[in-house]
């Protein structure tokens, strides 16, 4: 009878070890697939961090590429004056003056200089507003803003402006 409840608990020890392992070794797993679960959650928010910055990257591509085919001007000193009259401030421009043509990738990059005298704070706004929404692609290099030496109110302007057409 000694030796019967001896095996029983023997077997006893057994199953219990045998459950006991099973369950650390059950418990280690959901540990590790947990961790894995989180790895997988943060890259999925980087992911869709990444693709709302290239969506918002290939919209402004198509924008510029529109604003490349929309163009009919033929060169800086035509599309200044095509902005600038839009703005009705054609009479306030003093100089435009062609600062250069060279060859980039796209096509033809030309430079101008350009003096704007006497406008206040909200003409100034305009501007810039209606250069870099112009329906070509027209960038502002350099720009330097000064007072008017007979009117403080009002600002005398100077810009480098860049014009690209496209070949």
């Amino acid at each position: 009878m000694s030796l019967l409840k001896d095996r029983r608990y023997i077997y006893f020890i057994a199953g219990l070890v045998i459950v006991i392992t099973t369950v650390t070794f059950a418990v280690r797993q959901l540990s590790a697939e947990r961790k894995e679960l989180n790895l997988l959650k943060e890259q999925r928010k980087e992911m869709l961090s990444l693709k709302e910055e290239f969506l918002s990257l290939r919209q402004r591509i198509t924008t510029v590429e529109d604003k490349k085919n929309l163009t009919n001007v033929q060169g800086v000193v035509q599309a200044v004056d095509e902005v600038l009259s839009s703005a009705g401030l054609k009479d306030k421009v003093k100089t435009v003056k062609s600062a250069g043509k060279r060859e980039v990738r796209d096509g033809f990059e030309e430079e101008a200089d350009i003096s704007i005298e006497k406008v206040n704070m909200n003409e100034m706004v305009n501007i810039f507003y209606r250069i870099e929404n112009a329906p070509m692609i027209l960038t502002i290099k350099k720009a330097t803003v000064k007072k008017s030496f007979e009117n403080p109110e009002l600002l005398n302007i100077s810009l480098v402006l860049s014009f690209l057409n496209p070949k």
